[in-house]
């Protein structure tokens, strides 16, 4: 019964698999480091497990026997026996003699030859370990990962959808893509974005994305089913995330709003409406495109009311109210229910960005 289970659910597991299980899925961007500054580490850490040897051989040098019989050891003499013995060449010319000096080199040198050896042979190390590094990471991050954005779907939508957040201060750690194409996930990578390879519509998938504890959830799929499907998955996994989805037909609205979505985006209507405005006003279609970017001209934000602002008519604010958010439902500027501006209320305004108000 098992077994049949695990056949029609292939991905119901992932979640708890251990965290090595995950290094092909779970993608975790690098800290860009340049090659001289990784070389120049490796160096520094080689310089300080050498001097710290011949340090130690220099303390205890009387424990040392010259092949020479020059006498006592100098600190050069420690220094050539450090690096003869760190680097495994071993001459013999200088050798440890007496019990003390012995358990030094079984303790501490010993050790110390073995982190010789890895900084020299770094590069090689570093991907026989990568596996065990990205395991350590993904452990890490599923720890932490709260409050955060999941974006399902990295095509034209999502990439936009991506580039707004970014642009509106959005930290690249806080947003985490889902998609099963490769390609699309290179393209994610490449910006800083953690990704999870795999079908959202599996709960699985959206659970290891960390979708039960996003405070946000963007569904920009192709399809209309497939959004529908992971809206339900999402929604089932996370009561109170806000969920936004993009469709291709006005029908499926009221579907996606039963399954959950807080706002729907109808993407080729709102294309098609765009495109027939620009053949008689352009300018509207250009003023559009401006609000749509928020890094410059202008932008469409939202805010908390200023304590001076209560009691007042939101048509009278210093800013261009749009509307006012009340107990989660948008009225319109001109709406009766907001004659006047009560505690608690947001403004939806037109947010004026650096470049216009220089």
């Amino acid at each position: 019964m098992k077994d049949k289970l695990r056949r029609r659910r292939p991905g119901s597991v992932l979640s708890a698999e251990p965290e090595y299980a995950l290094v092909n899925i779970i993608k975790i961007p690098d800290a860009e480091v340049s090659p001289a500054r990784a070389i120049g580490r490796r160096i520094l850490f080689a310089l300080v497990a050498l001097f710290f040897c011949a340090f130690l051989v220099y303390v205890d040098r009387k424990g040392y026997h010259d092949a020479k019989g020059e006498g006592t050891l100098t600190f050069l003499d420690a220094v050539y026996y450090s690096a003869v013995t760190l680097s495994t060449t071993g001459y013999g010319d200088i050798t440890p003699v007496s019990e003390f000096a012995r358990l030094v080199n079984i303790i501490i040198i010993t050790p110390l030859r073995v982190l010789f050896l890895i900084v020299l042979i770094g590069t090689t190390l570093e991907v026989l370990t990568e596996r065990s590094r990205q395991a350590l990471r993904i452990q890490r991050w599923r720890s932490t990962l709260r409050n955060h954005t999941v974006v399902v779907g990295y095509g034209t939508k999502g990439q936009t959808a991506v580039d707004a957040m970014l642009a509106d201060g959005v930290k690249p750690a806080e947003i985490v893509v889902v998609d099963p194409s490769p390609a699309a996930l290179e393209a994610a990578e490449a910006h800083g974005l953690v990704t999870v390879r795999g079908d959202a519509t599996k709960s699985d998938i959206l659970r290891l994305a960390g979708a039960a504890h996003a405070a946000s959830i963007i569904i920009a799929t192709s399809r209309d089913d497939t959004a529908v499907l992971t809206t339900l998955s999402a929604r089932e996994m996370n009561q109170t995330a806000t969920i936004v989805a993009s469709i291709r037909e006005a029908e499926n609205t009221h579907v996606m709003k039963q399954s959950g979505a807080n706002s729907v985006v109808v993407s080729s209507e709102t294309a098609g409406r765009l495109l027939g405005i620009a053949t008689q006003t352009p300018s509207v279609v250009e003023m559009f495109e401006d609000l749509l970017t928020p890094e410059e001209g202008y932008a469409i934000a939202e805010r908390v009311v200023e304590p001076s602002e209560i009691g007042g008519s939101p048509a009278h604010s210093v800013d261009i109210v749009l509307g006012v958010v009340r107990d989660g439902h948008l009225y319109r500027v001109n709406e009766p229910e907001v004659d006047s501006i009560e505690p608690g209320d947001r403004l939806l305004y037109v947010r004026r960005t650096p470049e216009k108000e220089r």
